[in-house]
C-alpha cells in the first residue's frame, strides 16, 4: 500500500474537474481498507473511498484527507442449482466487465445494465438502473468494511434502503461503511418480456435470429447507449446529470392541463415519473452550448452535461443552476442532481 500526496481530483472524476487530494492510495485488498482507515485515523484525517469516478463531482476546494480508490478484484460464481447462481464481485471490478461475464455464462438479471460506467461497488450506492432493470432487483448482500467496528460485515439487501436512485449508502451508511464486494442472485436462462420500450423498439427494428437471450438484450442496450450517450473515457461527462422527477398524480394532471403531450410513467404507488430529458428539451436545453461556463448538453441526450472547456467545478455548478432555474420556472419542478458532489 503506497500513500502519495497532492493528487489532482480531476483525474478521478469522469467530468475531469476538481481540486487536490492531500493524500491518495489505491486499495487492492480488503485488509488494505483497514490499513488505510487506520493510517488516516492516526493522523485525524477524513477518508473517502471511490470507484471509477463516473458519478462524482469534486469541489474545487479539494479534499484535505485520504482519498482511497477501490481496486479490489474478485469474481466467484456459486451455482446453488442449475438455475440459481450467487455471484460475488469485488467492489473494484469494472462494472461492464462484470455484466459481460454474467452474460457469457448465460445468466440473466443485469444484462440491461450494460455499458454503465464505473465500478461494481458503486452500483448499490445509487441503486443503479437502466432499461427496466436496477441493481436492487438482483442484489443479495453487500460486503463492507465497518468503520465503527473495524471489521468486515455483510449487509442484506433489505437493509440497504433501496428506492429510485437511492440507498442508505447515500445517507446513514455513508460515513460508516466502505463497500468491498457485492453478491448478486442471478438466473441461468433467458429474460422474459415485456422488455423496456426502447429495447422493444430496437428488437423490432433489428430482429434476433433466435431466442431473446441475455446477450441479445446486452447487445441491444449497448447499441442504444452508444447511439445517444458519449463515452466518458473520451468526452468528459458524468452520464445522466439529473434524476427523472417523481410527482403526484394530481400534479401530473395539473401539468398536463398546460402540457398535454407531457410523457410520464405511472408507478405502482400512484405517482408518476416524468422524463427529465423532455423537461430540458422543452426548456430549451437540447444541444445547448454555454460559452460562459464551457459546459454543454449532449446533442442526442440533454440529460448528459458535457465539459467542453470548463475550467472549474464552479463552472459546472453555474450551468447546472441555470438549467434547474429554467425548468423550475417553466414547470414548477426542481430537478435533483444525480452525481454526488464531494467532499
Amino acid at each position: 500500500m503506497q500513500i502519495i500526496e497532492n493528487v489532482s481530483l480531476a483525474n478521478y472524476s469522469t467530468m475531469r474537474l476538481g481540486g487536490i487530494a492531500r493524500y491518495f492510495v489505491e486499495i487492492q485488498t480488503r485488509d488494505e481498507v483497514r490499513q488505510a482507515v487506520s493510517w488516516a485515523a492516526e493522523r485525524n484525517l477524513p477518508t473517502i473511498m471511490i470507484g471509477g469516478g463516473s458519478n462524482i463531482v469534486w469541489q474545487d476546494s479539494g479534499f484535505e484527507g485520504l482519498l482511497m480508490v477501490n481496486r479490489i478484484k474478485d469474481y466467484v460464481d456459486y451455482a446453488e442449482s442449475a438455475e440459481n447462481h450467487f455471484v460475488t464481485i469485488g467492489a473494484g471490478e469494472v462494472w461492464d466487465t462484470v455484466v459481460a461475464r454474467t452474460v457469457a455464462a448465460g445468466l440473466t438479471g443485469i444484462e440491461a445494465l450494460s455499458l454503465i460506467p464505473g465500478s461494481a461497488g458503486a452500483t448499490p450506492v445509487q441503486n443503479v438502473g437502466a432499461y427496466g432493470q436496477e441493481i436492487a432487483q438482483t442484489l443479495l448482500s453487500v460486503e463492507a468494511y465497518d468503520k465503527t467496528s473495524g471489521r468486515l460485515t455483510n449487509i442484506p439487501a433489505e437493509a440497504c434502503g433501496f428506492s429510485y436512485r437511492h440507498s442508505n449508502f447515500q445517507t446513514e451508511y455513508r460515513d460508516r461503511f466502505y463497500i468491498t464486494a457485492i453478491t448478486l442472485s442471478l438466473t441461468a436462462g433467458n429474460p422474459y418480456p415485456p422488455y423496456y420500450s426502447a429495447v422493444e423498439q430496437y428488437l423490432a427494428d433489428h430482429p434476433a435470429s433466435g431466442p431473446i437471450t441475455p446477450l441479445v438484450i446486452r447487445e441491444a442496450v449497448i447499441a442504444i447507449r452508444q447511439a445517444k450517450l458519449p463515452d466518458p473515457t473520451t468526452i468528459a461527462n458524468n452520464g445522466s446529470f439529473f434524476a427523472n422527477p417523481i410527482v403526484s398524480s394530481d400534479a401530473l394532471t395539473d401539468l398536463r392541463a398546460t402540457y398535454a403531450d407531457m410523457p410520464a410513467w405511472l408507478l405502482e404507488d400512484g405517482r408518476a415519473k416524468i422524463p427529465a430529458a423532455w423537461l430540458l428539451e422543452q426548456a430549451g436545453f437540447k444541444d445547448y452550448h454555454d460559452t460562459a461556463t464551457g459546459m454543454a448538453t449532449w446533442p442526442s441526450q440533454p440529460l448528459v452535461l458535457v465539459n467542453e472547456h470548463a475550467k472549474s467545478t464552479a463552472d459546472l455548478l453555474a450551468f447546472k443552476a441555470k438549467i434547474v432555474a429554467s425548468v423550475e420556472q417553466k414547470f414548477g419542478i426542481t430537478l435533483a442532481q444525480e452525481p454526488e458532489l464531494l467532499p
